[in-house]
């Protein structure tokens, strides 16, 4: 079932504890925006209750916590190539990180109509192969990926310095050495005042945003049979907006981007 989200707009670990119940058999923390969540107190809480642990790292391939990776603490995580993610293919793609040689072959075999690494069906499967065209492209742009996670975190860290002042805004977590995260910004995700004015305004300014998941956590969705309160979560899609974060984006181009926010705000 969906918890609310805490101080940090990750899963909430007082949510996790709550959630907990007889029935309960696993965690599934979103390392969101390329940041990973508070592992040591999901570890804690998984170890408690001996549960599973199952990370979404879609979006924070390259990502650590207290300089452990992203998608290397559970038993099993997801990670994205989709064009959009920090590392992207043409088209979609993804892989599936596990701790387990015996869950490898399961979904190994799952992947390519249930054949084994022999090439024997040996169960159900379904057609969920990587084309060879999109691993070559993932496999070129694997080589300069330091350098693009490098120039995200500077990115980030222009954003922080020319809107750090603004009262109107929420801004993530600045790039720090100090930090038990090393974020790599999948994307920049801040909260705002009077958010839907502000898109217009930067719209009008050829300031393309986003909300993320069209303004709707999954629990909003209930037709699916979700029907939890989520107030922090709910909160929280009032006022979310990204800002452009990319490694085309120029120094230029942020300068331009934050003199617009901060016009917005002193009109």
């Amino acid at each position: 079932m969906p918890v609310d989200i805490g101080i940090d707009n990750l899963i909430s670990i007082k949510g996790i504890e709550e959630a907990v119940t007889s029935n309960t058999v696993g965690i599934m923390p979103t390392q969101l925006n390329g940041r990973v969540c508070n592992m040591d107190a999901i570890l804690a809480i998984a170890k408690k209750h001996n549960l599973f642990i199952v990370e979404d790292a879609a979006q924070a391939l390259g990502a650590r916590y207290k300089g452990q990776h992203a998608g290397t603490f559970g038993l099993a995580a997801a990670i994205s190539f989709y064009p959009a993610k920090v590392l992207g293919a043409l088209g979609d793609a993804g892989s599936v990180l596990v701790n387990d040689k015996n869950l490898y072959h399961k979904i190994y075999q799952i992947h390519d109509h249930g054949k084994d690494i022999d090439g024997e069906i040996i169960r159900w499967g379904r057609n969920s192969r990587l084309d060879n065209i999109q691993a070559a492209i993932l496999s070129f742009k694997l080589k300069t990926y330091d350098k693009v996670i490098a120039r995200r975190r500077e990115v980030a860290q222009m954003y922080q310095d020319r809107l750090g002042l603004l009262e109107e805004l929420q801004l993530p977590p600045a790039p720090s050495v100090d930090s038990d995260n090393f974020d790599v910004y999948q994307n920049y995700e801040l909260q705002a005042d009077s958010r839907d004015d502000l898109k217009s305004y930067l719209n009008e300014k050829n300031i393309g945003t986003l909300i993320q998941w069209g303004g709707k956590g999954i629990h909003q969705f209930t037709q699916l049979g979700f029907n939890q309160v989520l107030p922090d979560t709910d909160k929280f899609f009032e006022r979310c907006i990204m800002l452009p974060m990319n490694i085309f984006i120029s120094d230029s181009d942020v300068d331009y981007i934050c003199e617009s926010v901060s016009e917005f705000y002193r009109k």
